[in-house]
């Protein structure tokens, strides 16, 4: 995470940085992305599509107006949570972590800003996952997966934003299955599916 380690002053923005790196798998990579990897995830796809062959993202927001309010909430279970674990690894000691959580927070009121126009332009396969009471508004989520010419949908019911730590084994059977299917997903009844194919 930009500013979330050892890094002085403000933090940077998702899109602060390049995407070069020429090294890469000969077979290109599958992207995922989480926290503040997600709409990195998303940057990358855009700045160097040639390094990726699919994505997932799980809950995305392409734009800062597509979170909701952090509230300030000292005893929150997930606040403790992820409190408990950076002072379980970090050197800087427990104070430290209200300095790594504002840059956090700063980062979500900045960035990113994306558009649905931006979106299209991925056109690698993209599972968007999300939970049922996630902290991205609903209608925000679909109109990323809307705006994906390849994009997949799975809500997670009983699931809030901290989805993978809640239903683990469900997340990666998602992601396995997604992963190891074909490009052109098949089924039964195409609707948006079939509008898809016509214009690829």
């Amino acid at each position: 995470m930009c500013g979330g380690g050892r890094h002085v002053g403000p933090a940077r923005p998702p899109g602060s940085g390049r995407v070069d790196r020429r090294d890469r798998h000969p077979l290109g990579c599958r992207g995922s992305g989480r926290g503040r990897g997600r709409p990195v995830a998303l940057l990358v796809a855009l700045a160097r599509p040639d390094l990726v062959r699919k994505l997932v993202v799980i809950g995305t927001n392409y734009h800062r107006d597509g979170f909701a309010p952090i509230e300030e909430d000292q005893q929150s279970l997930l606040r403790q949570a992820v409190a408990d674990a950076y002072i379980e690894r970090s050197r800087d000691g427990p104070e430290h972590f209200e300095i790594v959580f504002g840059k956090r927070v700063a980062l979500f009121e900045a960035e990113p800003t994306l558009t649905t126009d931006d979106i299209a332009r991925i056109t690698q396969p993209t599972l968007v996952m999300v939970g049922d009471d996630d902290m991205i508004p609903f209608a925000h989520t679909c109109s990323l997966y809307e705006a994906l010419p390849r994009g997949q949908l799975a809500v997670v019911p009983r699931a809030s934003h901290a989805l993978p730590l809640e239903h683990p084994d469900l997340v990666v059977r998602l992601i396995v299955d997604f992963l190891a299917a074909a490009d052109s997903p098949v089924t039964l009844m195409p609707v948006r599916a079939g509008r898809r194919k016509a214009l690829q």
